[in-house]
C-alpha cells in the first residue's frame, strides 16, 4: 500500500474519531475567525471611513497658512486625485446699515468632494454662482430684509442660506457665522492682502493607493505650520469611536486565534499519544522512518487542507451574513477579499505546523519495542522546544494579523506571564488538596486523590480552562463596557444644538424662552476670551493645545499660542471629576482649576502660578485643582475655570447647549428671530452618525464575541479530552477492586467541578487585572470591578466543566471492567 493510500485510509478512519475532528474544528475556527473578521472589519472600516470623510468633505486635507506650490497640486493630479481648494479668513460685511463679523469661506468649483451642503433655503445650484454669496443659517434672518452685502470693495448678491457645510467641523466657540463664496470673487473684494491671516485647505479624494503614494511624496516636504489630516486625526467623537472599534476587533480576534491555536495544540498532543502504538507497530512490521513520516505528514496535510477549506467557506459566509445584517444607511465598501483569504490560509498553515510539529516529532521517535512494553515513551525533546515553537507560531500569527510588533510582544509577554502565574497558582492549589483529600471520604475523597495523583496533567488542564474562561470574560466585559460607554456619551436627549454669544442682557429672556417650550438645556456658562501669558513668571511662547498632542514641536517650550475661552463658576461642572487638589471655595479670589491633560502638556502642577491677560489687564492665580474632562460629551467644557471674583469684572458672553424636541420643528427659527445676535450651532448630524456607528459596530462586536465563545468551547473540550488515557486505566483499576459505577461517576463529576471552580476563580482574578490594563492603557475607559463575577463565575465554571468532564468520560464510565482493560 502506498503512503498516500495509507494516509487517506487513516485520515478517513480518524475523521470519525474525536481528536482529529477536534483538530480540524480548531483549525477551521482559527481560519474562520481570521477570514470573516478580516472581511468584516476591512469592509466595515472602509464603509465607516467613507461615511466619516463627509465631515472632512474629502479623504485627506492639507491645512496651510499660505498657498502651496503649484507643483504639489500637479503631483496630486498626476496620481489621479481630484482636489478642491478652500480659502478661509475673517472679515466684516455690511448688510444694509448693519456691520457683521463673518468667517468667509471661498471655494473652487470642485467643492465639496464628499458630502453635501445642507440647504436652509432653496438653492438653485451646487455652489453660489459668481458674484453671489450664501449665508450661514445664523444670518438667515437678514435674508428677508436684504439681498446684497458689501464685502471689502465688492458688492455681492445674497442668493441663499445653508444649514451646514460638510466640513463645518465641531467648534462650538466659533463666534463668526460663515459666508460661502466662489474663489474667483476673492480678488475683487480686495480683502486679501500681503500679511493677511489666511487658512488654506486643500482637499483631496481618490483611490486609496493613489492617496498613499501622494502622501508618501508630500509628507517629507511639509513645514511645521502645515498639517496633513484624515478623519482619525480630527480628534472628534466619531474618529475616537472608529478607532476604539478597530482596536477592540483586532484585540478580540487575536485572542480568538490564540484560543483556537491552543485547542489545536492540545488536540494534537492527545492525537499523537493515541498513535504511539500504531507507529511502534509500523516500525515492527518493517516500515522505514521515511515512510512513516510521509504517511503522517500527508495525514496532517489532509487535515490542514480540510480545516483551511472549511474555514474559508464558513468565514466568507459569516462575513456575508454580517453584511446583510448591517443597516442600509452604512455605505458598506467592497474591501480587499484576497488579503483576508491569504491571512486565513496563512493562519491555518502556521497553526497546523507550529502547534502540531512537536507532538509529531515525538510520535516519530517512538521505539519499536513499545509493542511489548507499553511503558516505553518516545525520546523527550524537552518542553522548551514545544513552548518555543508555539510562541513563534503565535507571534507570527499576531504580527501577520495586526501588523504591530508592539501588540505582538504584548500578547506574547502576557501569554507567557499568564501561563507561568496560572501554572504556579494551580500547582499550589492542587498540592494543598493533598491534606484535604486525606480528611474527606467517599466520592469527594476519590476526586481529591485524583487531582493529587495527576497534579502535572491537571495543572495543564487548569491553565487551559482558566485561559478559556478568562479571555471569554475579558471580551464579553470589554464589549459591554465599550457599548455602554458610547451610549452614556449619547443617551436619549443628548444636546444637539449649541447657543453661542448670548449677552448678559439675554440670559433671563433665553432661559425663559427655553423654559416656556419645555426644552431641556444645560445651564448658561459665562465665557471670556483671555491669553495665558506666563507660568510661574516664565513667559510662554509656543502653542501646545489638546489637538497638538503627539505632533512635532508639541514638546517644545510650553505655552498656548492663542486666546483661551475662560469661564467662572462656584460649583464643579458635571463630567469634570477632580484628579488632584481641591475645588476652590465660592469666595476664592486668586485660584484656578486646570484640565489635567493640558496641565500635563504644559508642565503645570498644584501650587503653580499662572498669569493671564484679558483686555490688556494682567492678573495671576494659583492652581488649586486639576480636572479630568470628558470632551466627548455634548456640553460646554473649558481648560480653565475660575472663581467668580476673578473674572466678574470682565464682560462675558454665555454659551449653552440644548436638545431640540422633534415635535417643535420651528424652534430654531423662532429662537433666531427673537435673538438674532445669538449663534445657533446644529451638531445633530454628528450625533446621529455617532449613534449609527455604535449600532453598526455592535453587530460586528457580537460576531467577534461568538467566535471567541466558540474558540473557548473548543479549548475547554480539547483540555477535557486530553486526560482520558490516564483516566481509563484508573477507572479499570477502580472497577477491578469493586468500586461502583455510581461512585466513579460522582468522583469524576467532583474532580472536574473542582477544576472548574478553581479555573473560574483564577479567571476572575486575571480577567479583572487584564481589563484594568486594557481599559487604562488602550481604551481609556472607567475601571469598575465586576463584583457579581466573584461568586457566580466559580460556580458556573464548576457546573460547566463538571458537565463537560462527565460528558467526555461517559463512554469510559459505561464500559465494563474487561472493556477498559482490553482497550
Amino acid at each position: 500500500m502506498t503512503p498516500w493510500a495509507l494516509a487517506w485510509r487513516l485520515f478517513r478512519r480518524e475523521l470519525q474519531g474525536g481528536q482529529l475532528r477536534l483538530i480540524t474544528a480548531a483549525l477551521t475556527l482559527a481560519v474562520l475567525s481570521v477570514t470573516s473578521l478580516g472581511l468584516v472589519s476591512d469592509r466595515l472600516k472602509q464603509g465607516l471611513m467613507a461615511q466619516a470623510t463627509t465631515f472632512l468633505a474629502a479623504d485627506r486635507v492639507l491645512n496651510s497658512p499660505q498657498a502651496v506650490a503649484p507643483e504639489w497640486l500637479a503631483q496630486a493630479e498626476a496620481e489621479g486625485l481630484v482636489s478642491a481648494q478652500v480659502l478661509s479668513f475673517q472679515s466684516m460685511i455690511f448688510v444694509g446699515e448693519q456691520l457683521q463679523l463673518v468667517s468667509v469661506k471661498a471655494v473652487t468649483a470642485e467643492y465639496p468632494l464628499k458630502g453635501q451642503i445642507e440647504p436652509l433655503t432653496t438653492l438653485d445650484s451646487a455652489l453660489p454662482s459668481l458674484g453671489t454669496v450664501w449665508f450661514d443659517g445664523r444670518l438667515s434672518h437678514l435674508l428677508t430684509d436684504f439681498n446684497e452685502v458689501e464685502l471689502g470693495e465688492a458688492d455681492l448678491a445674497v442668493s441663499g442660506a445653508f444649514a451646514r457645510l460638510p466640513d463645518g467641523g465641531f467648534n462650538v466657540f466659533a463666534s463668526a457665522p460663515t459666508v460661502l463664496m466662489r474663489m474667483e470673487d476673492v480678488a475683487q473684494t480686495g480683502v486679501v492682502q500681503p500679511g493677511s491671516r489666511l487658512t488654506w485647505r486643500y482637499q483631496f479624494t481618490g483611490d486609496p493607493g493613489a492617496i498613499q503614494r501622494f502622501e508618501r511624496w508630500l509628507l517629507p516636504q511639509l513645514t511645521s505650520s502645515q498639517r496633513w489630516l484624515d478623519v482619525k486625526q480630527q480628534d472628534s467623537p466619531l474618529s475616537r469611536a472608529i478607532e476604539r472599534a478597530e482596536q477592540f476587533m483586532l484585540l478580540a480576534t487575536l485572542l480568538g486565534i490564540a484560543l483556537a491555536c491552543g485547542a489545536v495544540g492540545v488536540a494534537a498532543r492527545r492525537y499523537c499519544q493515541r498513535h504511539l502504538d500504531v507507529v511502534a507497530m509500523f516500525k515492527t512490521l518493517g516500515a522505514s522512518h521515511r515512510q512513516i513520516r510521509r504517511v503522517f505528514m500527508l495525514h496532517l496535510a489532509l487535515t490542514t487542507g480540510l480545516g483551511i477549506a472549511a474555514g474559508l467557506i464558513l468565514g466568507s459566509a459569516g462575513a456575508g451574513l454580517i453584511g446583510q445584517l448591517l443597516p442600509s444607511e452604512l455605505p458598506l465598501a467592497a474591501g480587499d477579499p484576497w488579503r483576508a483569504m491569504a491571512l486565513g490560509i496563512a493562519t491555518g498553515l502556521i497553526a497546523a505546523i507550529g502547534f502540531t510539529l512537536y507532538p509529531l516529532l515525538r510520535l516519530l521517535k517512538v521505539p519499536p519495542l513499545r509493542v511489548l512494553r507499553r511503558d516505553l515513551d518516545p525520546m523527550a525533546w524537552g518542553l522548551w522546544l514545544n513552548g518555543l515553537l508555539s510562541l513563534l507560531a503565535l507571534s507570527l500569527l499576531a504580527w501577520l494579523y495586526s501588523g504591530s510588533w508592539t501588540m505582538t510582544w504584548v500578547l506574547i509577554a502576557g501569554a507567557g506571564a499568564l501561563a507561568l502565574l496560572l501554572g504556579a497558582v494551580g500547582f499550589a492549589l492542587l498540592s494543598w488538596g493533598r491534606q484535604l483529600g486525606i480528611r474527606t471520604g467517599s466520592a469527594l475523597q476519590l476526586a481529591l486523590a485524583g487531582l493529587r495523583r495527576r497534579a502535572g496533567e491537571n495543572v495543564l488542564q487548569l491553565v487551559g480552562f482558566t485561559v478559556a474562561l478568562m479571555l471569554l470574560l475579558t471580551v464579553l466585559a470589554l464589549r459591554q463596557d465599550l457599548l455602554e460607554d458610547w451610549q452614556r456619551q449619547l443617551p436619549v436627549g443628548t444636546p444637539d444644538h449649541f447657543l453661542v454669544n448670548i449677552s448678559p442682557e439675554q440670559r433671563e429672556p433665553m432661559t425663559q424662552f427655553l423654559a416656556e417650550r419645555s426644552v431641556a438645556a444645560t445651564e448658561l456658562y459665562p465665557m471670556i476670551r483671555g491669553r495665558l501669558s506666563a507660568i510661574n513668571g516664565d513667559e510662554v511662547r509656543r502653542a501646545v493645545t489638546k489637538e497638538a498632542e503627539g505632533e512635532p514641536g508639541a514638546d517644545g517650550p510650553r505655552g498656548i499660542g492663542r486666546e483661551l475661552n475662560l469661564t467662572y463658576r462656584t460649583t464643579l461642572p458635571p463630567n469634570n471629576p477632580i484628579t488632584a487638589g481641591q475645588w476652590f471655595a465660592s469666595e476664592a479670589t486668586d485660584e484656578v482649576s486646570v484640565e489635567s491633560q493640558v496641565a500635563l502638556r504644559l508642565g503645570i502642577g498644584l501650587g503653580d502660578r499662572l498669569s493671564f491677560t484679558i483686555d490688556g489687564q494682567a492678573f495671576s492665580v494659583r492652581v488649586t485643582s486639576l480636572r479630568e474632562v470628558n470632551w466627548q460629551t455634548m456640553q460646554p467644557n473649558f481648560f480653565m475655570i475660575f472663581p467668580p471674583a476673578v473674572l466678574e469684572r470682565f464682560y462675558p458672553t454665555y454659551i449653552a447647549s440644548f436638545y431640540h424636541p422633534q415635535d417643535q420643528p420651528e424652534l430654531v427659527a423662532q429662537l433666531i428671530r427673537q435673538f438674532p445676535t445669538v449663534s445657533v450651532l446644529d451638531v445633530g448630524a454628528m450625533i446621529h452618525q455617532l449613534r449609527d456607528v455604535v449600532d453598526q459596530v455592535s453587530l460586528a462586536l457580537g460576531w467577534v464575541l461568538a467566535v471567541v465563545l466558540l474558540a473557548s468551547s473548543l479549548l475547554l473540550l480539547a483540555q477535557t479530552e486530553a486526560g482520558m488515557a490516564s483516566r481509563r486505566q484508573e477507572l479499570a483499576i477502580m472497577r477491578t477492586i469493586g468500586a461502583s459505577g455510581r461512585l466513579l461517576r460522582q468522583a469524576v463529576s467532583w474532580e472536574f467541578a473542582l477544576l472548574g471552580a478553581l479555573s473560574g476563580l483564577l479567571a476572575v482574578i486575571v480577567a479583572e487585572l487584564l481589563l484594568f490594563l486594557i481599559k487604562t492603557q488602550l481604551f481609556d475607559l472607567v475601571v469598575q470591578p465586576h463584583w457579581i463575577w466573584w461568586p457566580t463565575i466559580p460556580l458556573l465554571g464548576a457546573g460547566l466543566i463538571g458537565l463537560l468532564g462527565r460528558w467526555a468520560c461517559r463512554r469510559l464510565l459505561a464500559n465494563r471492567c474487561a472493556a477498559l482493560l482490553l482497550r
